[in-house]
Order: C-alpha cells, then sequence, then structure tokens
C-alpha cells in the first residue's frame, strides 16, 4: 500500500504579515494511521524540500498525541524536510493520496497545475483522493472525465464559512471553501464548528476541519481495504 502526501509550499498569509503554511496535525494524525496500518509513504510539496509549517500549528493548546509522537521522531521530520518536488510525481505509483491543510493550499496547490493533473489522474484511475479542512480548495480547478467539476453534484466538505470568520480570515482568504464548492454545484455537507465531520463520496473523501484529519485517513484505508 503506497500512499502520497501532498503538502503546500505557500506560506504568506494573503496581503498580511502573518505567516501561514501546512497544519501539523493534519499531518501527524494521518501520516502515523497509515504509517500503523503498515502503507509506504511518499512525502511531496510543490516546491519540494522543507514545507511551511503554519505557526500557529505548532502552539501549545494545538498539540495531539500525533503532534507530540512527531516531535519525537527524527526519522518523520527527516522525511518533511525533504519531500519530493510534486512536478516529479507519477500518480500511478501510488495507490491513494492525501492532502493535509492549513490555509497555504489556498493560494498554491488550488491553482497549481502539476496537483491540479494528479488530483484527475487518481480521478480517472479510481485511486481514492482524501483531502482535509482547507485542502479541499485543492479541487476547484478539478475537472472530473465528462469535464464538469469534480465537486459537481458531489457530497463534500471542508473548512466552513463560519469557521473562517470564527478565525478573523474571511477577507483574506483568496476564496471561501463552502461558497465555491456550493457554486460549483457541490452538496457541501458541515457538521458544528471544530468538531469531526467526513464526507466520503465514491473514491473522494474530504473532512471539515482539523479534527477530522485522522477520520479522514481512517476512510481512506477502509477505501484501500
Amino acid at each position: 500500500m503506497k500512499v502520497l502526501f501532498v503538502l503546500t509550499s505557500h506560506d504568506r498569509l494573503g496581503d498580511t504579515a502573518h505567516k501561514t503554511g501546512f497544519w501539523l496535525e493534519e499531518f501527524a494524525a494521518p501520516y502515523y494511521v497509515f504509517q500503523d496500518a503498515g502503507a509506504e509513504i511518499t512525502l511531496a510539496s510543490l516546491a519540494g524540500g522543507q514545507p511551511p509549517l503554519d505557526p500557529k500549528s505548532d502552539a501549545p493548546d494545538a498539540q495531539t498525541p500525533a503532534t507530540e509522537r512527531f516531535r519525537r521522531d527524527p526519522q518523520a521530520q527527516a522525511a518533511l524536510a525533504a519531500t519530493t518536488p510534486l512536478a516529479q510525481v507519477n500518480a500511478q505509483d501510488f495507490d491513494a493520496v492525501f492532502y493535509p491543510g492549513g490555509h497555504g493550499p489556498l493560494w498554491d496547490l488550488a491553482n497549481d497545475a502539476a496537483s491540479i493533473a494528479l488530483l484527475e489522474a487518481f480521478e480517472r484511475a479510481g485511486k481514492p483522493l482524501g483531502l482535509v479542512c482547507h485542502a479541499p480548495g485543492a479541487l476547484i480547478h478539478v475537472h472530473a472525465a465528462n469535464g464538469q467539476p469534480l465537486v459537481s453534484g458531489r457530497r463534500v466538505t471542508g473548512f466552513t464559512n463560519s469557521e473562517e470568520a470564527a478565525v478573523g480570515l474571511s477577507a483574506v482568504v483568496p476564496f471561501l471553501i463552502e461558497d465555491e464548492f456550493t457554486r460549483l454545484g457541490g452538496r457541501f455537507e458541515k457538521g458544528p464548528d471544530w468538531h469531526e465531520h467526513v464526507v466520503t463520496d465514491g473514491r473522494l473523501v474530504t473532512g471539515q476541519n482539523p479534527a477530522s484529519s485522522e477520520a479522514v485517513a481512517k476512510a481512506l484505508l477502509s477505501l484501500l481495504a
């Protein structure tokens, strides 16, 4: 079982002076779900090398058992520091793909041709795709084989408008996932803010927020079983 992780390389929160990147828990929890299941994990990012960590996800109140395990795992840290450039990745080499969130994907992965082509290749091959929190934003320019938006007519979720408002970034992000998925014809579903909520539609698994990251990985595992 070979699983590809795709991480953002974007580190600027819009026109603000604040940093962003990937969210640590959304990487760490799924990483250990797959590792403990015996998967061979490959880490990729748009630029390759060390992807930027959202500093807020490194704060004491954002830590979980998975992030603490990562801090004690030099092998995982070394792998994260040496991600493969996304353009060098071939979807044929993997059984599933997982995208951790953090605000970064809204700027780079959502618009990157290599990411779009990769997701379309997984979809065409009938391989599972998992994206959590802001990472589902990477789907907005992805199309199904019929030429329609991949999310059109499908049950999906992601970071909600109310959660974005709660963190004060509604006017900073380039788009709101809930609004964009709805515009594209997606059947957006959501649970209470900050609570685990995962939606599986065929081979597409999306999670609403950081609390959903482990459950997205487990849903992907069940699709691979």
